[in-house]
């Protein structure tokens, strides 16, 4: 944590007085590329090993942690609502240039789109980074392994899982130079003015971020658990949300996470399958920002919405932020989809969609650093809840 602390201050100064040394930019590419390159294969590899040699104990995990991630979800669009109807904000809604025409318009387009890919060739899905696609193919053949291969192609699998992880580990080594690449390319292209023109949204969405971070998830985890939650969470925050935060990217983030739950102790087994399903479905911070986005349209407008027709948008965002992985663009462009609810047009939607694109160099950050860490935390809860049951 302390090299990575090392390499934003490193990244920010050199932004503020060496910002014409753009190739300082490239090491953060190169460090996400690599990231993403290797994530898809990972997850891959390890479920068809996981999967193969699995025994039996893993379906109450399973069912924990796909209850937690959906019900985190749902609670943060909730709170979504409720922030917004207190703290309403009105937006300047002017051009579309932001934003490509090609959002889903009702929630049906967005799984239908989930669908058509779930079923994708298996070499295709790991070079396109579909997890959807990679868990079920991974699933099918770990399964298929497990009836007919031998001890030692199972032992063969379990290697050659060892051996990426181990490729990972030599990638997340050199995560202070890639952060203090990311963090010179945000502070030097981004400007204050975001702060200003859409400071009122910022910190609504911000807030309600932050407020599901911090108490909203901390509660969940204190009920399943019946502890202080609080050193999990702020563990998972120091470290899977800080790197989440300067990559914006939840794939990119899987290798963190699978490494942070290997030092958490947590069986492998398990983790390698709900850590890359948790980047496709626990979406709390997609929620938030469908939710927000849409009712400070309404505000914007001056469309009435009750607490009736909110909590029923709250459901539309959880169930829509599930598929925003599946979606170029991600929750931004499913904004138009949740708008649709209150009949507003999608010439309006489209422009809130831009004005997402204007803000999100901070709104993403926020939304990644919080469905990824939350991946690991659900991950750990389920986990030890069972080890807690089970005695």
């Amino acid at each position: 944590m302390s090299r990575i602390l090392i390499g934003i201050v490193c990244g920010t100064l050199l932004a503020l007085f060496l910002p014409q040394a753009q190739f300082i930019g490239i090491l953060g590419v190169l460090f996400v590329g690599a990231l993403k390159a290797i994530a898809p294969v990972l997850v891959a590899v390890l479920v068809v090993s996981s999967v193969s040699k699995a025994g039996n104990g893993l379906g109450g995990r399973f069912r924990n942690v796909v209850a937690l991630y959906m019900l985190s979800t749902l609670f943060a669009a909730v709170l979504a609502v409720l922030a917004s109807r207190y703290f309403p904000v009105e937006m300047i809604l002017s051009g579309m240039s932001a934003a490509e025409n090609q959002a889903p318009q009702e929630l049906s387009n967005v799984f239908g789109t989930i669908a058509s890919n779930l079923m994708s060739n298996p070499l295709r899905a790991i070079a396109e980074a579909n997890y959807l696609s990679i868990l079920l193919w991974a699933i099918i053949i770990g399964l298929a392994l497990k009836k007919v291969a031998s001890p030692r192609t199972v032992d063969i699998l379990h290697e050659w899982a060892e051996c990426i992880s181990m490729v990972v580990r030599w990638v997340i080594q050199c995560a202070p130079f890639g952060i203090m690449g990311l963090v010179f390319t945000t502070v030097s292209e981004s400007g204050l003015e975001i702060f200003t023109t859409y400071g009122r949204l910022l910190l609504l969405l911000v807030g309600c971020m932050l407020t599901v971070a911090l108490v909203l998830n901390p509660i969940i985890v204190a009920v399943m658990l019946r502890r202080n939650p609080y050193p999990l969470v702020f563990q998972c925050l120091r470290e899977s949300a800080v790197s989440a935060f300067f990559t914006r990217s939840s794939a990119a983030n899987i290798p963190v996470n699978m490494a942070l739950c290997k030092r958490l102790g947590l069986d492998e087994d398990f983790y390698s399958v709900s850590i890359p399903l948790g980047s496709t479905v626990n979406m709390n911070g997609a929620a938030v920002t469908i939710t927000v986005m849409t009712l400070s349209t309404c505000h914007t407008i001056g469309l009435e919405v009750s607490l009736a027709s909110a909590l029923v948008l709250s459901i539309i965002a959880t169930l829509g932020a599930c598929g925003a992985s599946g979606v170029a663009g991600g929750s931004l462009l499913l904004i138009p989809m949740a708008c649709s609810l209150f009949g507003i047009s999608n010439d309006i939607a489209m422009q809130v969609v831009a004005v997402g694109f204007i803000i999100g160099v901070v709104q993403d950050s926020l939304e990644t650093a919080l469905n990824s860490s939350a991946d690991v935390l659900f991950t750990a809860t389920a986990e030890m809840y069972e080890r807690k049951r089970n005695g």
